[in-house]
């Protein structure tokens, strides 16, 4: 790139900036710029008007600068200013210039000194300045002043840091030598953003101010805060040179006298001064620009054919042709329709790789969150036992009973199938809430449009709620159904005279093979505490133990337990971590590995800390509660006849398994509980 298409990048990406500006979408793109930081009174608005050699901004006590101003210097013969918001008027008079950027301040912040981060842009045309472009920033302030609000420093410094985070913007920090470098406002922020000091550069004001016997000699060696670019020392007019209306041009040969005379900057004065400094920005913005240029070009096309393929889509769309209209409409929502059936059915042009979601997260919701709210509900083991004594005993009455009656069994057994209702209403609304959930996933290729994403979002939202009431009545009515007559003879009710033998069939089948269930990443974290921090391990979960590998190739083992006698807790989540937390733990209170009585395990998100609970759960390991008449459901027959032995009398006691909710009734036969 040759020296004369080098001076035109500045003036390019000027064209974009008024482009951006005109258009309210100047964070569309980060463009190469330079941000002027420093606290108040600092000396920017002079390091500024040096270069221009006017004065053109704002002077006075407390915060001036209350607004971005885009300065974008140009060199030309002719030597007038330019704003953006008042096109083709050209000012001669920089007296004007001040008032009118006073005036435009206060139009958008008002008089209340209050700041705003919409920019005023300010282009000043002459012979004496080089191609350039910065953004004086206001200055750091930490007391607000007159009818500021209170966090007058919180919104400076967040309207500082939207400058300064960009990677495509380079920082003049200017700090006056007459304070500690150490407690540079300008400095500090920009060490946040830029640690390793790479986009900054260092400007230091106010030489001629420092103490007798003091220098700034290290640091403008830039030996004492290293900067890459480095530090360039200026000195600035004096508040009395201001209001004595000191020329600026008799102010830089007093400047370049400074350096030239004084002993600590006298190996140096060629690298000092307001002249020097502005050709140093003018050929860091160049070098910044042009090594930024390749990416911005990327991103600026990439924007560029996605905007065209928006206006595709709006070929459609004449005002004049009302068929046109409805026939673009029906498409679209014709493809809302498409889209959502993909969505459920689980297929689709844009697959979601961050969560389940759609048809995936309702497949999880029937086959294991159902599942676990059922075996979550809360049981009484002795309130149980003592309802099926008295049952049997109130419908036998003033006689003794050889059989246990019909009316006991169906008492007891129609109160536990009703608990069903609870977590089936619940299913439903964690379907229901999917459902509308995807409906506005779907809808989002209509936000060009948004009172028909709006309308197309209500009306399918209202059509679902009305599905809702209608899906739970008949839920409640199946439920009703069961309820209503039980089928004694059906081939999974669960009689006494098979229920050893069945007994035995399901032990046998429980115990052919140790079939995997789960595998997944988990870390471990309470037994990570003491060795420098929590660690992740690949844990793979069959019927009968929990393992852990060092990774997902299962080579290194570190630990296989066995289910026997665990169950599952929640362990509250720390404020301190992002992890959800489920843990294990002995019934017997044996230590569950090593010497720790529990085993913390924790998740990214409370959907996998569910997921793995459900997955437990097939594998027997219960949640920490007592759910006895639950487990009744899960463990088999033997378990119900034990349960009942124990509650009829001894006359009772040949027919007392008929008491117990018959299996039929239960979700055994889900195929996410089979193990």
């Amino acid at each position: 790139m040759g020296n004369r298409e080098m001076e035109e990048l500045i003036p390019l990406v000027n064209r974009l900036q008024d482009a951006f500006s005109a258009l309210g979408q100047s964070c569309l793109l980060e463009l190469p710029q330079i941000a002027v930081v420093g606290g108040q009174s600092a000396g920017k608005s002079s390091v500024l008007e040096n270069f221009v050699g006017r004065d053109f901004l704002p002077r006075g006590s407390g915060i001036v600068t209350r607004r971005p101003l885009v300065l974008q210097l140009v060199t030309s013969k002719a030597e007038y200013a330019e704003f953006l918001h008042c096109k083709g008027k050209k000012f001669t008079d920089f007296d004007e210039v001040r008032h009118e950027i006073e005036a435009e301040t206060d139009r958008v912040t008002g008089m209340n000194k209050g700041i705003s981060s919409i920019p005023i842009n300010l282009r000043v045309y002459s012979p004496h300045v080089l191609n350039l472009t910065l953004i004086d920033l206001p200055g750091i302030t930490k007391v607000p002043v007159g009818d500021q609000p209170p966090d007058i420093e919180y919104q400076i410094r967040e309207m500082i840091m939207q400058f300064i985070t960009r990677e495509n913007c380079l920082i003049l920090a200017v700090t006056p030598a007459n304070t500690d470098l150490a407690n540079s406002d300008a400095l500090k922020l920009a060490k946040e953003v830029d640690p390793q000091g790479l986009r900054t550069i260092g400007v230091i004001t106010k030489l001629d101010l420092m103490d007798e016997g003091t220098d700034a000699r290290d640091v403008l060696e830039n030996k004492l805060l290293p900067l890459r670019r480095g530090y360039v020392g200026v000195v600035n007019r004096s508040q009395k040179d201001i209001d004595g209306k000191k020329d600026i041009k008799a102010a830089m040969l007093a400047e370049r006298k400074f350096f030239l005379s004084h002993p600590a900057y006298r190996h140096i004065a060629d690298r000092m001064g307001t002249p020097h400094l502005q050709k140093v920005l003018n050929q860091q913005l160049t070098n910044h620009i042009r090594d930024t240029l390749p990416n911005f070009r990327n991103k600026l096309q990439g924007q560029l054919l996605s905007i065209e393929h928006e206006v595709e889509a709006y070929k459609n769309f004449k005002p004049e042709d009302p068929t046109r209209k409805t026939k673009a409409l029906l498409q679209m929502v014709q493809q809302f329709a498409v889209d959502f059936e993909k969505r459920i059915e689980g297929s689709g042009d844009q697959v979601d790789t961050l969560e389940l979601s759609g048809g995936a997260k309702i497949n999880r919701i029937f086959h294991e969150r159902f599942p676990f709210e059922i075996v979550k509900m809360e049981f009484n083991e002795k309130e149980l036992r003592r309802e099926i004594s008295y049952a049997i005993k109130n419908i036998h009455g003033i006689r003794t009973g050889l059989f246990t009656p019909d009316m006991a069994f169906e008492a007891i057994v129609k109160k536990q199938i009703v608990k069903l209702k609870g977590p089936s209403l619940k299913s439903v609304d964690l379907v229901i809430q999917e459902l509308i959930n995807t409906v506005k996933k779907c809808t989002k290729k209509l936000a060009n449009f948004p009172r028909l994403c709006e309308e197309t979002e209500r009306i399918v939202a209202n059509h679902i709620r009305e599905r809702e009431g209608k899906t739970k009545d008949q839920v409640l009515l199946l439920i009703d159904i069961q309820v209503s007559y039980i089928n004694t003879n059906h081939e999974d009710f669960i009689g006494f005279a098979n229920a050893q033998q069945r007994s035995s069939q399901v032990h046998k089948k429980n115990t052919i093979g140790n079939q995997v269930i789960r595998k997944g990443w988990l870390t471990i974290s309470n037994i990570g505490i003491m060795k420098g921090g929590s660690k992740g391990y690949w844990f793979v979960l069959t019927a009968e133990s929990l393992s852990w590998y060092k990774d997902d190739e299962e080579k290194e083992k570190k630990y296989m337990l066995p289910l026997d006698n665990l169950k599952v807790r929640d362990v509250e989540k720390s404020f301190m971590s992002s992890k959800h937390i489920f843990a294990l733990f002995n019934t017997e209170q044996r230590n569950v590995y090593k010497d720790y009585r529990f085993l913390e395990l924790a998740c990214d998100s409370q959907e996998d800390v569910d997921s793995w609970k459900a997955s437990l759960l097939r594998a027997g390991v219960y949640p920490d509660k007592s759910l006895a008449s639950l487990e009744l459901n899960f463990r088999g027959p033997t378990h119900h006849m034990h349960t009942l032995r124990e509650t009829a009398s001894a006359d009772d006691a040949s027919h007392a398994s008929l008491l117990l909710p018959p299996r039929h009734w239960t979700i055994k036969d889900s195929p996410e509980l089979k193990t």
